[in-house]
């Protein structure tokens, strides 16, 4: 099934699996595999293979590389295992809707050959463009490098008071991007300090990773000719440049749904905001969330709020409100 929901699923190995990991032991000295299931279930039941991971992998990223190689006809190109045609049509539509591609499914001139060369998500790096019309390439930069790595923050057991306390002292109320910005002011203002991180329960190695990140995402801006802006904290300017890359992650809180219910516009989907989200609780009306987790429920991370005429701004094409029909008397 086609969705928006990327998952990690506990499937069965196959019976190549089972053997390649069989032979790990005895490689280096004599050793034994011991194999969780019966005999039988590997005879009679086990596939011979897995499946590619070609056929489970999100498309858009290995279609802006073949683009960009000048392979045109995706839909004709001889695979060494054909991904399913939703698949390629859904990732095709994602690109268009990005501006990525163009009419004819060819790289458009410069974002679509610009993102090709951005080591990142479509969705950032179309972000990160969009930044120089707003005016605020320069914290978007930083929010790019945070979304990055996998999390700052440190949580431990018996401190949860003091942990929720430490993330209000950075909260910021349009949600987690600008959150990011609070959290790289103040490791910049303590210089990079250790012991402040310590303090405030966040991880030191992520927040160096994350400068490594910023200063390699500065020199491919440099390498486009692209100078960098600052918007001195107009955080709409910032928001409207994140929902330039992210217009098709929105939801909709639900106004008689249980607990803090959004529902995606596209596909009407039912999720939560995670509850390492700043915003988790609040529950803004409307919100753009950079990726969806899967446990008990669907959980939104790194979410902000916005304004529904947002979306049509960035992305007309993609959405069409209505206005609904007036009851009847």
């Amino acid at each position: 099934q086609i969705s928006d929901l990327e998952s990690l699923v506990v499937a069965p190995i196959s019976k190549a699996s089972a053997r390649q990991r069989a032979g790990r032991a005895g490689r280096v000295r004599p050793g034994k595999c011991f194999r969780l299931y019966t005999e039988e279930y590997y005879l009679n039941e086990m596939q011979s293979d897995g499946i590619p991971e070609m056929q489970r992998s999100n498309l858009v990223s290995c279609i802006i590389q073949l683009k960009a190689l000048g392979i045109d006809n995706i839909l004709g190109f001889d695979w060494p295992a054909s991904p399913s045609p939703e698949a390629m049509i859904r990732a095709l539509e994602i690109l268009f809707s990005l501006g990525i591609l163009d009419e004819d499914a060819k790289l458009t001139v410069p974002i679509g050959f610009q993102v090709a060369e951005m080591p990142l998500d479509p969705m950032i790096s179309k972000m990160i463009l969009s930044a120089n019309d707003f005016g605020c390439s320069d914290e978007i930069l930083t929010i790019a490098a945070f979304l990055s790595v996998q999390s700052v923050w440190v949580s431990m057991r018996g401190v949860k008071k003091e942990f929720d306390e430490a993330k209000l002292r950075f909260a910021a109320a349009e949600g987690d991007h600008v959150t990011f910005l609070n959290i790289y002011k103040g490791f910049h203002q303590s210089g990079k300090s250790s012991q402040w991180c310590y303090k405030n329960f966040l991880n030191h190695q992520a927040l160096k990773k994350v400068i490594e990140i910023r200063a390699q995402l500065v020199r491919v801006m440099k390498r486009f000719g692209i100078q960098l802006k600052s918007c001195d904290r107009d955080m709409q300017a910032v928001r409207k440049a994140i929902i330039a890359g992210s217009f098709a992650n929105s939801c909709h809180l639900e106004e008689y749904g249980q607990n803090g219910m959004y529902k995606t516009i596209r596909t009407s989907q039912e999720v939560y905001i995670h509850p390492s989200s700043v915003l988790f609780r609040v529950n803004p009306k409307w919100v753009v969330y950079q990726s969806l987790v899967s446990t008990d429920k669907h959980y939104m991370r790194n979410v902000i709020a916005i304004e529904p005429s947002w979306l049509t701004e960035a992305a007309p094409h993609f959405y069409q409100f209505r206005t609904p029909n007036p009851a009847p008397h």
